[in-house]
């Protein structure tokens, strides 16, 4: 008889360096699905339901209207099971690869103190290298899903651009946007 030992990576207290706004959850999963209970960092770029889009910049999420509905892509991931954990924090409009933010600061890279997280999905990709969500929904137009993947120890997917909605996403650049995310192993779903 062989005994196992499943290590689990517990999630450290909520660091808010991370979110801009943060639940538990924030949004539920609308039904069981092959994502239940997993958390989902967003990228303040994207409508969630009953919040504002921020964009990394306080004005602009000032003015924001609050939205009725998620980006389809976000709804996509609750119909699939997963829990919105909360919103991460985002360069000023997506507008560049470092991950720092003038007006919020700068969230940490956990896989490397002291470095800067990369790209604009800077927040989603600390969330889950910290361990506070299994999945960073991000954007990726020059490398804003890769880069911080790559600086943080992660697995990250642009998809191919128009193979998912970018409906309810605060845009950079139209023509080169896409959608993607960012996980620790490349099957999260999977034990």
């Amino acid at each position: 008889m062989t005994n196992t030992v499943h290590a689990v990576n517990r999630a450290s207290a909520i660091d808010p360096t991370i979110w801009r706004v943060v639940g538990t959850p924030l949004i539920a999963a609308t039904r069981l699905g092959p994502l239940s209970g997993m958390g989902v960092a967003v990228k303040d770029l994207y409508a969630v339901a009953g919040q504002r889009v921020g964009a990394g910049n306080p004005a602009y999420l000032a003015e924001s209207p609050v939205q009725e509905h998620s980006a389809p892509a976000v709804q996509r991931l609750l119909d699939a099971g997963a829990d919105v954990i909360g919103i991460a924090r985002t360069d000023e409009f997506a507008y560049s690869l470092a991950g720092v933010n003038a007006h919020y600061g700068t969230p940490p890279n956990p896989r490397a103190p002291g470095r800067v997280p990369g790209g604009s999905s800077s927040g989603p990709a600390s969330a889950v290298a910290a361990g506070q969500a299994a999945i960073g929904l991000g954007t990726d137009t020059a490398g804003s899903i890769r880069i911080p993947s790559a600086y943080q120890g992660l697995w990250g997917l642009r998809t191919t651009h128009g193979r998912i909605s970018r409906e309810g996403i605060h845009p950079l650049s139209g023509s080169f946007d896409t959608v993607g995310w960012m996980t620790l192993t490349c099957r999260p779903w999977m034990p």
